[in-house]
């Protein structure tokens, strides 16, 4: 085999000057019989002995051996040491040329070479995507539909350089959702669904194809699929749920292709996305809170989804996982009563339906995740509404759990959060009660470090708090503000240049209301408050200077 090989290959250097001869067509059989019996020793022969230099003149004329040669290609650069000589060799030119050609063993060969060229490399295949290859090959996969192997090839392709996301602009200006649809429809076999499925995938995350492949029917096939796969076990059938669903989720993503589908809640495909939410499939059950979750990214929706009573079937929903349940679930069914409860028309009505009973089942959660959501849900409904702040900032179990949540340091989200709700309870109640159960369930340490935040907007919410509580019951939050440096606090944020106006006026409003407690008085003395606030007169922002005048007369007075 050796000495044929050799011969082979010394022929083929003498004979490529005339490429149509029997002789080198006799070579590239063997040359791939060689590559079948041993594929890596044969790739080493070719490279050692410089043939590979010779076939951009063999692809350039097409004949009876052009198949031959590509084939010879992709299955020399099957292996890796191979990709980077055929790069040099000058062999992507010619091949991405023969993309353009009739032949469909040609086509074939050429798209496998190819793609075994540019394998798992981003700037072979940026590469290609600048040579144009996208259009040639959506228009080959519409043209060879029929051909199994060809349509194959361009799926692989598609799904290597949807990848990247120079590709996504190109693909957008091409009929690919119709294609890769009227594809999927065709499809019987589950391995074939799943090739699709791949590509689909990657490219449903640009908005533009996002709109593309709704217009062009995929939702209805997805719909289909769920259908013919809910009630299954078999182990590829529920794979192809899990992708079926978690895809119309991707397409929900769209601002555009969301509200296509929602169809001002009348949609048959929003009304089918529904009647998942209550069924007895986890998967299907978290997918349906998912699309909830995005459909509900307008307070128009929002108010439509509320007033046609989207919150029971969540809210059954979730009681259903309170138990062991379903963590991915729990978080989707949660992120979905946060964005309902967005718009304030809907937070009266959601508290009336229960959702804080329900959501607050939740506490005894240890899955940042959830956790996360919960207090996300909670803030979002008790903005503006008094008696839910009230009712719920007495309950000491509530503030406890938070004020356990204002130290999960591993966890950024859940303390920023949690700080929050505790802030929210106090501002929105504005009642003694509530700042009574944050002060025995020593929550305003936590509130003068929220002070600290690098974040502006809960640096105010927290001086804001501060300021009620200081107001309410100076008398027994005194020791908490003492032990936790509150007067430092306020100094570093009005000597600071770079806080903000509302936040040195918020700091100045908690010095006045401060100022009735004796070791805090000292302390505001001490650090020569009377100097700062002075400085304060001539800020540019008017409202600051006032309050830095109103300031400095009440500490003069009380100096």
């Amino acid at each position: 085999m050796a000495d044929n090989l050799s011969e082979a290959l010394k022929t083929l250097k003498l004979s490529s000057a005339d490429s149509a001869s029997d002789s080198v067509e006799g070579c590239l059989d063997c040359l791939l019989k060689a590559l079948a019996h041993n594929n890596v020793e044969t790739s080493e022969k070719i490279q050692e002995m410089g043939v590979l230099a010779m076939m951009p003149a063999l692809l350039s004329e097409q004949n009876s051996c052009t198949p031959k040669v590509a084939n010879i290609i992709a299955e020399v650069a099957k292996n890796e040491f191979m990709r980077s000589p055929c790069v040099e060799a000058g062999l992507i030119p010619p091949l991405v040329q023969l993309l353009n050609c009739k032949d469909q063993e040609i086509l074939l060969q050429t798209g496998r070479a190819l793609g075994n060229i540019c394998y798992d490399s981003h700037s072979l295949q940026a590469q290609l995507i600048s040579m144009g290859v996208i259009p040639t090959l959506v228009r080959l996969l519409g043209v060879h539909s029929q051909n199994t192997g060809l349509t194959e090839m361009c799926l692989i392709a598609f799904g290597n350089l949807a990848e990247l996301e120079s590709s996504k602009e190109q693909f957008a200006s091409t009929n690919i959702a119709e294609e890769l649809v009227r594809l999927f429809r065709k499809q019987v076999e589950h391995e074939k669904k799943e090739m699709i499925f791949e590509v689909l995938a990657p490219l449903a995350e640009n908005d533009v194809i996002k709109l593309q492949l709704v217009e062009a029917g995929l939702v209805e096939c997805l719909l289909d699929v769920v259908a013919q796969t809910v009630d299954s076990d078999r182990e590829e059938d529920v794979a192809q749920l899990k992708t079926a669903s978690d895809l119309m989720v991707l397409l929900l993503l769209g601002d555009e292709s969301m509200q296509k589908l929602f169809e001002g809640g009348k949609g048959s495909v929003f009304q089918r996305v529904l009647s998942w939410v209550p069924s007895n499939n986890h998967q299907l059950q978290l997918a349906g809170a998912l699309a909830i979750a995005n459909f509900a990214r307008n307070d128009g929706n929002c108010i439509h989804m509320v007033d046609t009573g989207i919150v029971q079937k969540l809210l059954e929903l979730l009681d259903r996982h309170v138990e062991e349940g379903n963590v991915t679930v729990q978080h989707a069914a949660l992120s979905a009563l946060r964005n309902l409860a967005i718009p304030v028309v809907n937070k009266s009505k959601m508290l009336l339906a229960g959702v804080s009973d329900v959501v607050l089942k939740f506490l005894k959660s240890e899955m940042p995740p959830v956790q996360f959501k919960l207090l996300g849900t909670l803030r979002m409904l008790i903005d503006t509404q008094v008696d839910a702040a009230e009712q719920l900032g007495t309950n000491p179990k509530l503030v406890k759990r938070l004020v356990e949540w204002c130290e999960a340091k591993d966890h950024a989200g859940v303390m920023g959060e949690s700080n929050r709700l505790l802030s929210a309870l106090i501002r929105h109640s504005k009642s003694k009660e509530v700042v009574r159960t944050v002060i025995q369930g020593e929550g305003v340490k936590h509130l003068v470090t929220m002070a600290t935040s690098e974040h502006m907007i809960m640096q105010n919410e927290a001086l804001v708090a501060l300021g009620l509580i200081a107001a309410l019951d100076l008398d027994c939050s005194e020791k908490d503000f003492v032990s936790s440096n509150l007067v430092q606090v306020l100094h570093k944020l009005l000597t600071d240049e770079h806080s903000a106006p509302e936040i040195k006026y918020n700091s100045m409003i908690l010095i006045c209301s401060i100022m009735g407690s004796e070791p805090l008085h000292k302390e505001v003395q001490s650090l020569a408050f009377i100097d700062v606030v002075s400085n304060l007169r001539s800020h540019e922002n008017k409202t600051v200077a006032h309050q830095a005048s109103l300031t400095e007369q009440r500490l003069t007075a009380q100096s």
